[in-house]
């Protein structure tokens, strides 16, 4: 492959003027960029076909500033083929990463960390667990992970006791049994273990308090089309 071709996902795509697209583009190496594609001419239905989520580009792109143009792109592998409420969760994945991932900014373990989850939507697993570890292991890599291994006190997470969560601290021990997060919950999360109903429970009502921050007031559109679906 030429050095100056770089894999990457599409994760966004809008019109920009009868001949343009703007793609917001997860790039291996480098993180999410904003390009300006050209559509036109007889290469136009191909190309458009080809600018299709969940599969991989080559891409050769230029620009100084913020806004890059694609200057040549070309399919790379196979397509992840989702179906289903893969597909909704495929949706989420892409929205999730466009909307809280800044753009121009180096952080390069996002792709991998992104085409791991993409690829074990179709993989059998479940897809609640994918979509639980991939929200908390991007969390992480943006700066917002939390510390599941002590408590705000400075003390090793017990199994045996129960904590409630307080943005800017962290975990507090709570006498009140009835709710808030077991120990063992909090270790089984920290170890991306959802494989129990109560944990993937928790986990999720956790992750939605943590990137709501994240995403503001405006709702998330996948979220919307799958619950339409149900």
């Amino acid at each position: 492959m030429d050095s100056d071709f770089y894999t990457a996902y599409l994760l966004h795509r809008r019109p920009y003027s009868d001949s343009q697209v703007m793609l917001d583009m997860l790039v291996e190496g480098v993180g999410q960029l904003r390009m300006l594609a050209r559509i036109s001419g007889r290469q136009a239905t191909k190309h458009k076909a080809q600018l299709q989520p969940f599969q991989a580009l080559l891409v050769n792109y230029s620009g100084k500033y913020d806004l890059k143009y694609i200057n040549k792109f070309e399919l790379h592998g196979n397509s992840h083929f989702l179906k289903g409420d893969e597909l909704y969760c495929g949706f989420y994945l892409n929205e999730l990463t466009n909307r809280i991932v800044p753009v121009n900014e180096p952080i390069e373990q996002v792709f991998e960390l992104y085409k791991s989850h993409l690829g074990n939507l179709n993989s059998g697993a479940n897809l609640q667990e994918v979509l639980r570890s991939y929200e908390f292991q991007l969390l992480e890599l943006l700066g917002y992970g939390v510390d599941f291994s002590f408590d705000a006190s400075g003390e090793p997470i017990d199994e045996k006791q129960t904590y409630s969560y307080f943005p800017e601290l962290g975990f507090l021990v709570q006498e009140d049994t009835r709710s808030g997060f077991s120990g063992k919950q909090l270790n089984a999360i920290a170890n991306h273990d959802f494989s129990q109903s109560d944990v993937l429970y928790m986990a999720k009502q956790l992750s939605r308090y943590l990137l709501k921050p994240l995403l503001g007031s405006k709702p998330l559109k996948s979220r919307e089309l799958f619950m339409a679906s149900q």
